[in-house]
């Protein structure tokens, strides 16, 4: 894949700005939220009962992550793993992706036993994510920008990485649509950052626009391991 590369050296010392988010993002934000209610509350409402009937615990998931210059805020998500499910060996993975140049393959891909019945396919087409629309109208997040990460990621990243926090982060963004899990962490910064200088209302549009047919396709992907899945135990179970 040809990820696209800016001018950022790793070794330089580069100070996050404290300019604020442009007045049009906002404007935007709530004109996307506005136009897409008559669908996303009855999805919403679907998969809210689906979490709910399917799996003990809380329909929504809680968790602190870092916005806007470095700024944390409580992040609203779909639950889709047990109440009970460690974190530690994600954010070892995670360390890892951070400190190599391996594609960001989620543990979802080899199947994360850690998740709910739907968890998979909830997460694949970022469904799980449609809680952070509260997020959005608060002023948190908005519909496009990079993905926000948590303190313990914030934490290990190099002062030039923090650039990608020059904006708001977002549902999606220009990482989400430029190849995901298949480009390193390094790459994902450069494109975060990437995103930042060059926001334009016309960007953030077409970053909307080029969303819905790559969810689709991460999910027809999802789709297809499952059934390489179900074959592969179902010729193991007739041996």
């Amino acid at each position: 894949m040809n990820t696209p590369v800016i001018d950022v050296s790793t070794s330089s010392e580069v100070m996050v700005a404290s300019a604020r988010a442009p007045q049009w993002k906002r404007v935007l934000d709530v004109t996307v939220i506005a136009l897409s209610m008559p669908v996303t509350l009855p999805v919403i409402t679907v998969i809210a009962l689906a979490v709910k009937l399917l799996s003990r615990g809380p329909v929504l998931f809680r968790q602190e992550r870092i916005g806007l210059h470095g700024k944390p805020f409580t992040c609203f998500k779909f639950r889709t793993m047990r109440v009970d499910a460690p974190t530690a060996v994600h954010q070892g993975y995670f360390k890892q992706l951070m400190q190599s140049e391996e594609p960001m393959t989620k543990m979802d891909s080899m199947g994360d036993p850690r998740l709910v019945p739907l968890g998979s396919l909830l997460r694949a087409s970022g469904l799980d994510e449609l809680p952070q629309l509260l997020n959005v109208l608060r002023g948190e997040m908005s519909v496009v920008g990079p993905r926000p990460c948590t303190p313990f990621e914030y934490s290990n990243y190099h002062t030039w990485q923090k650039q990608r926090f020059n904006t708001l982060p977002g549902l999606t963004g220009l990482w989400q649509v430029s190849g995901k899990n298949k480009t390193t962490f390094n790459e994902m910064i450069r494109l975060d950052i990437r995103y930042c200088e060059t926001q334009t209302v016309w960007l953030d549009i077409a970053i909307i626009l080029r969303t819905i047919p790559v969810v689709l396709g991460q999910v027809r992907e999802l789709l297809c391991r499952m059934r390489a899945r179900t074959r592969a135990a179902l010729l193991r179970s007739n041996k």
